[in-house]
């Protein structure tokens, strides 16, 4: 009878609505707690370096296990697996919503983000499932949209939520709207097959621990000590270092392993996660820099920055779905570089135009930048995930995540460090305009320079079809 039930609502637009709603949910999770921050530092009496935990326990889950996840779906099954991460980020926000203290707020965000590197490893590798061939740019624009989406929304529905009832409200808002993913999921994705059980050998415990492990230090690396470099970041970036030539050795000596180095150069894998790491540091640029400069450079209010700053979400999910026609006609290897051109053309304008015509050129350089980076993602997301095998679709999803969030990862950090250089100011809140201006030069002609690097990438190297 159940069965029965899931072939009559099964369908392309469905299952994607569900796969849509499974980002949406990922994301949101990761921008909405951070307006709350101040509010739940004062309600559990901790103090605000300690609340920070409470976002980089959900980034610390995705960012060490998402390649993980992705590979145990390819075994056991992606639907069986997808419906379990729904339903392990539902509960999670209810014990987010109910901790009585700080530390189990932070252990249940680490569940919370166990279950968003599930929804968003799987929700990609399951296009290959649910839609036509010809249809994946769409699909993958789709996706890029809903997650745009999640990113802008989380804030704004974050504030509202806090000033109406309190904190809780953040996480408890996950629960219906898990609730209906999960339905969605069980009813309209296609069922695993008999093979799903048996794919491509074991699970590779001792090379999931090692990149765990190394991509946790690379992550705390890059995130702790809130802009000082000291002796703590270079002791973790050196055990990552160590960590990355133990992973690949195992991986070499592994009887089923996590990731195949072989697959790096197939189908360009290699060189499509380079360039989506690369342009990831870029586009969290964006998000380091752009209030100081709103707000310092061109003396806006809080207010004002937030509108401005809210263009390139918006801008980004109203054109992540014709992003995805155009790679869909045009081809995904055309539009990688296309995509990269025109964010090239973005950056040159944030670092020039501003200055001349204030919000008016950076709201224009934003909206010549954002399109950009839509395109180049649902093109290098088509092309990575169309060329992958059936039983691998897993881990390479996961390893297009994690390329998208090492990228944020460094670019907080290192465009982060480039800009206050660039200010040469002891205290990049009381520094001149003059000096933020500056700063805002220099950190997007580093960005330039790195999208060129994209671009010589993708032109050259072997990369999507």
């Amino acid at each position: 009878m159940r069965s029965d039930i899931r072939a009559a609502v099964r369908g392309p637009g469905l299952a994607l609505a569900a796969l849509s709603l499974a980002m949406l949910l990922s994301s949101l999770g990761t921008s909405i707690a951070n307006v709350g921050l101040p509010t739940m530092a004062e309600a559990l009496d901790a103090s605000f370096q300690d609340v920070q935990w409470i976002v980089l326990a959900y980034l610390l889950a995705i960012t060490t296990l998402i390649v993980s996840v992705g590979r145990l779906g390819d075994i056991i099954g992606r639907r069986r697996l997808l419906l379990g991460g729904i339903a392990l980020f539902t509960i999670a926000s209810v014990a987010c919503g109910a901790a009585p203290s700080l530390s189990l707020l932070v252990a249940a965000r680490a569940l919370q983000g166990l279950g968003a590197a599930i929804m968003m490893a799987l929700a990609m590798a399951f296009v290959g499932d649910t839609v036509a061939k010809a249809q994946t740019g769409r699909a993958m624009g789709l996706l890029g949209t809903m997650s745009a989406v999640g990113t802008a929304l989380g804030p704004s529905l974050g504030g509202l939520l806090i000033a109406g009832f309190d904190w809780r409200a953040i996480f408890l808002v996950n629960v219906p709207l898990g609730l209906v993913a999960f339905v969605l999921a069980y009813c309209c994705l296609p069922v695993d097959g008999r093979a799903a059980t048996v794919r491509r050998g074991g699970f590779d415990g001792v090379g999931t621990l090692l990149l765990a492990m190394t991509l946790a230090a690379y992550a705390l690396a890059m995130t702790i000590g809130r802009g000082n470099f000291g002796s703590l970041n270079i002791a973790l970036l050196a055990a990552a270092g160590f960590g990355v030539g133990v992973f690949l050795l195992a991986e070499t000596k592994a009887a089923s392993p996590l990731i195949r180095p072989a697959m790096f150069h197939r189908s360009g894998l290699g060189a499509s996660l380079a360039m989506s790491a690369l342009v990831s540091t870029v586009m969290m640029a964006t998000l380091v820099v752009g209030p100081f400069y709103l707000s310092h450079a061109l003396g806006l209010d809080a207010a004002l920055v937030g509108i401005a700053m809210s263009v390139g979400p918006v801008v980004s999910a109203l054109s992540g779905v014709l992003a995805g026609r155009m790679v869909d006609r045009l081809g995904a290897r055309l539009m990688v570089i296309v995509g990269l051109v025109a964010m090239v053309a973005g950056v040159v304008g944030l670092a020039a135009i501003p200055v001349a015509f204030g919000v008016a050129g950076y709201i224009a350089a934003m909206v010549v930048l954002t399109p950009g980076y839509q395109l180049f993602q649902a093109a290098n997301n088509s092309g990575v995930m169309m060329a992958a095998g059936a039983g691998e679709r897993g881990v390479v999803s996961g390893m297009l995540n994690l390329s998208r969030n090492l990228g944020l990862i460094t670019g907080a950090s290192v465009m982060g460090a480039v800009f206050a250089f660039g200010s040469a100011a002891a205290d990049i809140t009381t520094a001149s305009a003059d000096a933020v201006a500056g700063g805002m030069h220099i950190t997007f002609a580093v960005a330039a320079v790195l999208l060129v690097a994209a671009l010589v990438i993708g032109t050259l190297g072997r990369t999507v079809r």
